[in-house]
């Protein structure tokens, strides 16, 4: 198995509850993986061969190599 180099992000939670979610690859995009981070609290995310896309729910900043945003709710 080769190991997979893919991009992070780092989000950190502004609010109690946010919710990172990973989204499968494939014809069908579903739900995989769901954390839920306490205010303050930091999870680092890796897009793989199965994650290809992560949505937040809730107040946070989320780092990138290409910046830093931070959501509006």
């Amino acid at each position: 198995m080769e190991p997979v180099h893919g991009e992070y992000i780092v989000v950190k939670a502004k609010d109690q509850g946010v919710q990172v979610i990973g989204l499968t690859r494939g014809l069908d995009t579903k739900f995989h993986h769901t954390e839920k981070l306490d205010k303050n609290e930091i999870l680092i995310c890796q897009f793989t061969d199965h994650t290809s896309a992560i949505k937040i729910r809730g107040k946070a900043v989320v780092m990138t190599k290409y910046g830093t945003m931070e959501t509006d709710q």
